[in-house]
Order: structure tokens, then sequence, then C-alpha cells
């Protein structure tokens, strides 16, 4: 019998704010007696909430309380109640990720939303939410394609390059429709702060060109850079071969509608004539399955992915919220709790497996959590038992791939796996 997650998805945009409600059904896929093998087999949207404008103070604070009431409206139009939640994600972006309660908006929404509603702010996981919402990982999938996304929102646009359906690259620029406020005369009443280094009369023109250098669309330089927000892990790969095109966000739906150029208040609706009539719609291009609501999408129904099924764990209390990523290596122990990552090792032999457990017995004097990319979490539970009292709390996980920096958030059994997103936590100031 197939086991369910309830999934609430929370994007706190420039612009706007939404919400999702999805079910997402677990399925053992494997057969006979083989080690299960969990799967989420199935995501069916419950509830789509409506578009809502961001709730603000001004340009420089975020209305918390406005904020929680929003969602609040939205629980009861759903129909459910925050005890029943048992996964999903609240993301803050773009232009709102810089306000100076950005935080603390946050973290009342992650305790609001329910007891495993993730927060978090990071351009990487954003990116891949909104390819994976948008269906242009499905697309690159089913095709075999090259498929560069953007999300191009209010503040930033998210990228996600995508070969044969699997990610390969994630970026981030700032770039959006909502960098430049105009009022009903046409006089700009707002400038970003992230574009003082572009000229007054170009910033369209620059913004475009940015988008088609990070596409290998036109010869980088400097200006890519400049326009490359600071918040993502890794360089930007730009493709070496003109890839397929989505696009996705509130731009997108500015790209093939005529929007009159003061509809909302913004540059948003010249944005999108101007990429129509760029480099990056001369060739193959696409919209989104999904527009304004893919990274809403993404945060509901692509967030959560779960380990292997031989985990170890006693002594600790489900869900664990923002676990820091360290690196496990000889000497490396840590002040704080973290899970340790054990990278680079598919297949680990019994002795391996002995000698991992006593340099994290010897080396840490807290709770022991690690995650393996090794089908061997079991293995390494029940030796780090065998060295450690009774009351020392231990999880182990596998087939988890984590990098350095980044953060985990586990929750309880499903099955006999354990749903686990890993994230980033970053908010600009």
């Amino acid at each position: 019998m197939a086991d369910t997650l309830l999934s609430v998805g929370l994007d706190v945009g420039t612009t706007t704010t939404q919400m999702i409600v999805s079910r997402l059904t677990v399925e053992n896929k494997a057969t006979g007696f083989a080690v299960p093998e969990m799967e989420i087999a199935k995501r069916e949207i419950l509830y789509k909430g409506k578009v809502h404008f961001t709730p603000l103070f001004g340009e420089k604070r975020v209305d918390k309380a406005g904020l929680q009431a929003l969602v609040e409206r939205e629980y009861a139009l759903a129909g459910i109640k925050r005890e029943q939640v048992d996964t999903g994600a609240v993301i803050i972006t773009g232009e709102t990720s810089r306000k100076e309660n950005a935080k603390t908006a946050l973290e009342a929404l992650s305790q609001y939303a329910g007891e495993f509603v993730v927060a978090t702010a990071g351009p990487d996981l954003e990116s891949i939410l909104a390819a994976r919402g948008a269906g242009a990982v499905e697309y690159s999938e089913r095709t075999g394609k090259l498929v560069l996304h953007m999300d191009i929102g209010g503040g930033t646009s998210n990228l996600c390059l995508v070969k044969a359906g699997k990610i390969i690259a994630t970026g981030c620029l700032n770039v959006g429709g909502r960098l430049i406020k105009r009022d009903e005369s046409g006089n700009v009443t707002y400038r970003s702060p992230v574009l003082a280094y572009t000229a007054e009369e170009l910033p369209l023109k620059d913004m475009v060109f940015a988008l088609e250098m990070a596409a290998g669309l036109r010869p980088a330089d400097e200006l890519l850079s400049r326009f490359m927000t600071e918040e993502i892990t890794a360089p930007w790969e730009i493709p070496t071969e003109r890839p397929v095109i989505s696009f996705s966000g509130g731009v997108a739906d500015c790209i093939e509608k005529d929007h009159p150029p003061l509809a909302f208040g913004d540059i948003g609706p010249e944005l999108g004539q101007a990429i129509r009539e760029s480099k990056l719609c001369d060739g193959e291009y696409i919209l989104g399955t999904e527009t304004i609501r893919a990274t809403v999408i993404g945060a509901g129904c692509y967030s959560t992915t779960l380990s292997g099924s031989t985990v170890f764990y006693r002594g600790v209390q489900f869900p664990m919220k923002n676990l820091p990523v360290v690196e496990f290596a000889p000497g490396k122990g840590a002040e704080e709790t973290v899970v340790f990552s054990i990278p680079g090792e598919e297949k680990l032999s019994y002795a391996r497996i002995r000698k991992l457990a006593d340099a994290l017995a010897n080396q840490i004097k807290g709770p022991i959590f690690v995650a393996l990319q090794a089908d061997a979490a079991k293995a390494l539970g029940h030796c780090l038992c065998l060295l450690l009292p009774a009351d020392r709390p231990i999880c182990c996980i596998d087939r988890v791939k984590l990098t350095e920096g980044g953060f985990l958030d586990i929750g309880a059994p499903v099955g006999p796996a354990l749903p686990v997103v890993i994230k980033t936590l970053i908010l600009s100031q």
C-alpha cells in the first residue's frame, strides 16, 4: 500500500506571493525480496491559491503580519490545518529576500506553515524548483535536448541548464521586471541598488545582453559578471551549443502577450517584449507549462526527495531542520550539530565502514548525523552503536549527495525511507 505526504509550497516573490497544496505518493519500486526502493511516484496538486501581491512596508521591510494572515486565509481556503502538513518549502526570492526583516519573516512563516515546511531562500534550489515546476526538466528528459530554463521574475532570473533531463548547472542574475518601478506617467519611482552600475537610460538593453551572454548567444564580458548574484554556489556554466530556451516567471507572461508598458507599474512588459525581439527567441524556445506559478509548484511538488531505505536512527526527534552540511575528513570535528557528508564513495567494504565508524566516534563529541552516497547507512549505524553509549543520538542516511555549505532537513519515516530536503539558506542584504 502506498504512503502519501501532504506538501505545501509557498513562494514569497518580489511582486507576488502564491501557495499550493499537493499530495506526494510514495511507493516501493523494488520487486521480490530486494531491498525496498522508495520513490515519489506521483505528484498531485490539490489546491492552487490566488496570486497575491507580496505584502510590504515601503521598499525596505516585509509585512510579516500581512504574510501570516495571507497564509492563514490560504490554509482555510485549501481546507487544511498545519498539523496535517508533512513537507514542502517556503521560498523568499528576488528583491524581497533583500528586505531588512526578510529572515525573521521567513522564520515566522516556517513556524506557522507546518511541522516540516522548510524555510529556504537559496538561488541554487530556486533555479531547480522553477525548472521542474515549469516542465523544463521533463521536456529535456523526454526530448534528450539541452535546455536552458530562465525563470524571470520581479527581482532575479534563476537559470537552470538541463541536458537529457539531468541538471548540470544553476545560476542567478539580477534581472527582473520589478527592479525599476514607474508611476502612471511613466516616471521612475524606484530603481534597485543592484542596477547602480548600469546606465540610467539602458537597463533593458543591459539586462537582455546579460541573459544572452548567459545562454552563450553573445560573447561574455564583464557585464555578465556584474549581473550575476553573489549567492550562487558555483560558477555559471555557459552552454557551448545553442540550447532550447525555456521561460517562466512573471516576465515570461509578457513575452508573447502585448501588455501596455505601464500595466504593472514596472518594466516587466518592456523587458518581456525586449526578450521577444532578442537572440533568446531567434531560435527554438518554449514557454513553461507553468509560467508565473513555476517556482511555487516546484516548491510544493519537487522540494522533497527520499533517502535510501537502509537508514539507521536512534535517539533523534523528527523533523530535524536546517542541519549544516560539512564534508567529513580525518581530524575534522564540529562545535555545532551538523550532518557529515561522505562524498565520492559509491560502494563501501565492511572494513571501510568500520574505519569510518571509528573515526566518527573518536572525532565527534555530540550527536552523529551522517549522509552517505553509498547504500550502507544501516551497517554504519550498527557499527556506531557498538562504539557509542546508548544516550548518543545517531542518524545515518544513504543515497543522498550533499555538498559542504548546504543544509539538510530530515522528516519522519515514510515506510523504510526518510523524506529529505537539500537546500541553501541565503538572504541578501
